[in-house]
């Protein structure tokens, strides 16, 4: 009896092994999800290309970069709201631009109660981001 169990599961396990062996696309060995069906790594692959579960977002030179871009009103609008919110007692000097991925960014710069200075950098978007941690002004 235990050699019919014992052969009977060695025999499924060989059938198991053959048919994931021979199956096409996904299924075969060292295939993930869809790299059966020609959408392995190539262009677009790191980009956000077109794939599976990928929908086209246009990369760096798509459609996100013809929205408006923040203008330096609007930066130190959005920079003088943030200060306003996150850093009560701290001063908006001023908003510099400067080039990021091909398009505008803003840095701003604020003083402090006590002579310290921050960085903000607004994305071309209108975002703010604080940038390093507090530092002291060199006299």
């Amino acid at each position: 009896m235990k050699r019919l169990i014992f052969a009977s599961l060695l025999l499924s396990l060989a059938l198991g092994a053959t048919t994931y062996a021979q199956a096409p696309g996904e299924l075969g060995p060292g295939w993930g999800p869809g790299m059966g069906r020609g959408y392995g790594m190539g262009p677009g692959m790191m980009r956000g290309g077109p794939g599976p579960g990928n929908p086209p977002c246009g990369g760096w030179n798509g459609p996100r970069s013809a929205q408006t871009q923040v203008t330096e009103e609007n930066a130190k609008a959005a920079a003088q709201q943030y200060v306003d919110k996150y850093f009560t007692g701290y001063k908006l000097d001023r908003v510099l631009p400067f080039a990021g991925r091909g398009m505008t960014m803003y840095q701003a710069e604020l003083t402090g109660p006590n002579g310290e200075s921050r960085i903000l950098r607004i994305n071309p978007w209108g975002n703010v981001m604080p940038f390093g941690g507090p530092q002291a002004r060199a006299k």
